[in-house]
This record gives C-alpha cells, structure tokens and sequence, in this order.
C-alpha cells in the first residue's frame, strides 16, 4: 500500500521538479534584462535566487525517507536535463556580475560627470553669484558716481544762478528827474555848472550874483529838513527829551534805509543832529512825529513859516524829504538858508564833521553828507544836501568865500559830487574873477 502511495506520488514530484526548474530557468533569463536598469541590492538579491537549490519545496517531504528517494531521482534527472541551463546560468550570472561591475563603473562615471556638472554648474552659480556682488558693487559705485554728479550739477546750477545773479543786467534807462523833464539841463551858463539849477548871492547885500533857472519849482528832497530843523528849534522843545524810533518812522514810501532800527532811544537834539548833518531819515519823521499837535500840526507849521518868510513857490507834505511833493524854488531856499543860518544849533549841527551815538550795544559812526565841511579851504556856516530821484542831487550851503558871506543853491545836478564841483567852480570864480554887472539888477533881494 506504500507502494502503491509512492508511485502516485512519484508524477507530483516530476512536476514539481519540472515547475521548480523552469522557475530557475526563467529568473536567469530574466536576470540579465533586469540587471542593466536595477540597482546593487536588487542585483544582488537576484544572484543568491539563482543560485538557490531547488530541493527546498517543503520541509514535510524531508521526514520521509522515500521522499528523499523521489527527490534525488528527480534532481538527478532535472540536473541532467537543465545542466545546459545551469552553464547558461552561470554565463548569465558571470556576465550579470560584469554587467553590474560596468553599471558600477557607467554610475561611477556617470557620478563623475554628474559631479563635474554639478561643480560646473557650481562655478556658475558662485560665478553668477560673485557677477551679482559686482554688480551689486558696480551699481553702488554708479549710484555714488550718479550722486556725485547731481550733487556737481546743482553746485554748477547754483554757481550759474549766483553768475547770472552778478552779471551785469542790461541798463535799465535813468529815472528822469522833474529838471530833465522840463529840459532844464540844456540850459547854458558861463561856469557850465552840471546843476539844471543855480543861484549865488551875497548874504549881506543881496547881490546875485550867478542865478541859472532861479524861478523853476522843483522837489528838494533833504533840503527839506532844514525846515524841520527850524520849526523844532523855534518850539524850544527839550533837546534833552527822549524819543524811541518806531514802525511809524520807517520809510515805505522811496525804501530809504536807515542805521536806527526800531526802539532805538535817542534825545531830541541827538535826532534833530543825525537829521541836519547825515540826513537820518528816521531822526527827521520822530522829530515831527513826537512834535506837540503830531504830525499834522507840524507840516502845517513848516508851511505857515515858509509863506511868513515869503517863499511863495514852496509847499511840504512832510518833514523827510522823501516825498517829491515837497517843491521850491532857488529863490525860496535862499530865503530859508539866509533865515536858518541867524540859528546857531542848526549851524552847530549841519556843520558838524562827525557824531557818535549809542544804539544799544553798538556804537554808531556817523559823518556828515556834504564833504566840504572837511575841506580847509572852506568856512562854511550851514549846509544841507539831500537826493531823491525826482530831485536829482541838491545842495545849500552858506559860506564865506574871498571876505564875503554867500549863499549857494544847486539843484537837480546831474552827478553825486557834480554839486560839490559846481560849488567850487563857483569858489573859484567868486575868488579870481569879478561878478557879472548885470546880476545886481534883477536881484529881487536888493535894496
């Protein structure tokens, strides 16, 4: 009856041989195709696979003794049969063994020049990278350099603007004054004077002397403040009186500048000294200013006076002279010099070379406006100049010269010191040379 078992069992194991082998055999014909794209573990886990003994199936049929029979018979024949196969095998596996070493060696080399590409590629990168640097560097240079050169524009821009600002503009043609406009200064006279007009006179007895356009009205400017300086000195008002410059003694009318700023405190004398020797334009409107009645009733006084001493041609708007509505005539100022020279303040101070005053911390120089009063060949007793554009430069002065006390008026001269010319062309003439006969007639202030 085991017999009979075995011989049943014998066709089983024949196929399972047979399966057992073909299983061997298609590994090792698979092996090489899956050697090439599989990695070492997979490569090595296929060689021990074919290598394998087949006579491992199950481990129930080692217990028995004729199974052990059935399974040598069977490994025998397989052995003989697949024995061609096993050689292939072995080929398969020496040449897998090969293939998977030039595998290694194509991966070692493909390492290689992936890692040559990858350290290419890494020089690139740094390279890109220090490209960047430099032109982050070159861009933080150019933006310097782009800053330098703006900041040099604007520097030329504003030294071409401060260039422009000094360049000498076109010249804008001269105001005329009220002497041009009437055509005055084409006038002739024997001293050719550079004033449109003149006159010269003899204080003691009223001889004219030289006259040129006597009778002509025109603005007077500072001469203006020989009035003032009257009117305050017959008010014998306190020269010692404190008067504060205010916003009201500032001048918006001609722009005129002034060294007394507001708040400045100075005495009545110390102004009516500034006003009649330096012209101080501010001293002159506070003495009108603070003067009993304002300032009203003080040009109302300086035009009541000028019609007591009989100037006709004359009328004052205020106590400056900075208004070119303050007009008269040659004739007229003469008759004001002669009345103001009989005052020994206003001679004092219109004559004075120089004054000092304190303007809080700062002591202030000034000197007088009219610079004969240095010059010793000059005896001057009262004098008073004054400019507006509409005037042009004017000047009164009384003088002795060659014994004899004169009285001079120039207006509407042509040039700065053109008045102070003409005043000693006429100096001269009165001193080497004798007087036209026929002026004494038309001397309105003879007899």
């Amino acid at each position: 009856m085991r017999g009979a078992f075995k011989r049943r069992l014998a066709p089983v194991w024949r196929g399972v041989g047979l399966l057992s082998a073909s299983l061997i055999l298609s590994l090792t014909t698979l092996a090489p195709a899956a050697a090439a794209p599989a990695k070492k573990a997979k490569a090595a886990d296929a060689r021990p696979a074919a290598k394998a003994k087949p006579a491992a199936p199950s481990k129930s049929t080692a217990a028995k003794p004729a199974s052990k029979q059935v399974a040598a018979k069977a490994t025998s024949g397989k052995a003989a049969k697949t024995a061609p196969q096993v050689a292939a095998k072995g080929k398969a596996a020496k040449a897998d063994v090969q293939e998977a070493k030039a595998s290694k060696r194509d991966r070692g080399g493909k390492s290689a020049k992936r890692a040559f590409a990858e350290e290419r590629r890494g020089e690139k990168t740094n390279v890109a990278r220090g490209s960047d640097s430099v032109q982050r560097t070159l861009s933080a240079r150019n933006g310097k350099a782009h800053e330098r050169a703006e900041r040099l524009a604007a520097r030329e821009t504003r030294l071409a603007i401060r260039t422009v600002a000094h360049v000498p503009q076109e010249a804008r043609p001269a105001r005329l004054s009220f002497g041009q406009l009437a055509g005055l200064r084409g006038v002739e006279d024997p001293l050719e004077l550079k004033s449109s007009v003149a006159l010269v006179l003899d204080q003691d007895t009223h001889e004219v002397l030289l006259s040129k356009n006597d009778h002509a009205v025109l603005p007077i400017a500072s001469l203006t403040k020989l009035m003032t300086g009257l009117i305050v000195s017959d008010a014998r008002l306190p020269l010692d009186e404190m008067i504060s410059i205010t916003e009201d003694d500032i001048d918006y009318e001609k722009g005129s500048r002034s060294r007394l700023p507001v708040g400045t405190t100075l005495t009545r004398g110390e102004l009516m000294h500034l006003a009649l020797m330096s012209s101080e334009n501010r001293a002159a409107h506070a003495l009108g200013r603070t003067f009993p009645g304002g300032m009203q009733r003080f040009v109302g006084l300086m035009n009541a006076r000028a019609m007591m001493l009989g100037m006709k041609d004359t009328r004052y708007v205020e106590p400056t002279g900075l208004s070119s509505e303050n007009r008269s005539s040659a004739y007229d100022l003469a008759t004001l010099v002669n009345t103001a020279a009989q005052d020994p303040l206003l001679r004092q101070l219109s004559t004075s070379q120089g004054y000092e005053v304190a303007v809080g911390n700062r002591v202030l120089q000034y000197n007088n406006t009219n610079r004969l009063v240095h010059n010793p060949d000059w005896q001057i007793g009262l004098q008073k100049t004054g400019y507006i554009s509409e005037a042009g430069q004017c000047l009164v002065m009384q003088a002795r010269v060659a014994g004899r006390k004169l009285i001079m008026v120039f207006l509407d001269s042509s040039g700065k010191y053109s008045r102070l010319a003409d005043a000693e062309r006429v100096r001269r003439w009165v001193e080497f040379e004798r007087a036209p006969t026929n002026t004494a007639a038309s001397n309105p202030y003879a007899g």
